[in-house]
């Protein structure tokens, strides 16, 4: 591992002054690491984990850049959606190659919201920097997979239990517990109108658009998914519902990776030392790949 430095950046996005993170190694990298923080959080992450996923990948030789998005942490303008950040992730990409001219090729890495985020904006702008994503957890969620997760792994395991049904008998499960269940049942029974519903209304879903975004990227692909996460159940029903889905994830250049016991932000440290060494293989990978990453 080699010596780093690190130096705050600020650059500019639709007017907004955005602030981030560079990392940097002793040497002058071709690959660079760009976090996407996709949720309510800033730069720094849960328990600091992008600060250390950063400072790894700038220790095993790649730039790394992590960056508040408009409206958060110490961003200016007005809070959005992680579907809305499409110019502040091409901003960021500019600012990253500013400050580390040697880089040529960028992974986009996200945990959740920031994971949909890296493929809806392969989707809207198929940017030639951009040889890598890594999907950590991806945020999918729709009134459809939300019932069928919670219906499948969590009320199939209260109803095989002895103690849910005596509290039921004995009235301390409250009837809304029961009434929730009922609506999960109701809208996983419907799942495919509710589907064609939702498309319907607003266009293509999201994770419609996110799968487009994967289909027409042909870098390299992480995908990590924790054990002890609702969010990467979510995601796999999705991929259960949705053949498309199914066809992406068995391509060559997709790495699955399941982090078995592992929370929504991999907060024991195991576990997150497990996720910064596939984003070190991912990289590399990176690194290594010449093709063309778009089509």
């Amino acid at each position: 591992m080699s010596v780093i430095s690190e130096a705050p950046l600020v650059f500019e996005c639709a007017g907004k002054r955005l602030v981030g993170v560079i990392a940097s190694p002793a040497t002058s990298p071709s690959v660079a690491l760009l976090v996407i923080v996709g949720g309510p959080q800033y730069r720094a992450g849960s328990h600091r984990q992008f600060v250390q996923l950063a400072r790894q990948a700038a220790a095993h030789g790649f730039a790394a850049m992590r960056f508040d998005v408009r409206g958060m942490g110490d961003s200016e303008g007005a809070q959005r959606s992680f579907e809305e950040i499409d110019a502040d992730v091409s901003a960021a990409l500019d600012a990253l190659q500013r400050a580390a001219p040697s880089v040529t090729r960028v992974g986009l890495w996200g945990l959740c919201g920031g994971a949909s985020a890296a493929l809806l904006y392969c989707l809207s702008c198929r940017d030639p920097r951009v040889a890598g994503v890594a999907l950590v957890n991806p945020w999918v969620r729709s009134q459809t997979t939300q019932a069928r997760t919670r219906v499948k792994h969590y009320y199939t395991r209260r109803l095989l239990q002895a103690e849910f049904w005596k509290k039921l008998l004995s009235g301390q499960v409250a009837l809304g517990a029961v009434r929730e269940l009922a609506r999960a049942l109701r809208i996983v029974l419907s799942s495919s109108m509710q589907t064609a519903a939702e498309s319907g209304e607003h266009g293509l879903s999201l994770e419609r658009r996110m799968s487009s975004g994967l289909a027409g990227f042909h870098g390299e692909t992480l995908l990590v998914l924790s054990g002890n996460d609702y969010t990467a159940k979510e995601f796999l029903e999705t991929v259960q519902l949705d053949p498309s889905w199914k066809s992406l994830l068995s391509r060559s250049k997709l790495t699955r990776v399941d982090v078995v016991d592992a929370d929504h932000t991999f907060s024991h440290p195991d576990s997150q030392i497990e996720v910064e060494n596939h984003t070190l293989a991912w990289l590399g990978r990176i690194g290594a790949d010449e093709r063309p990453r778009h089509g």
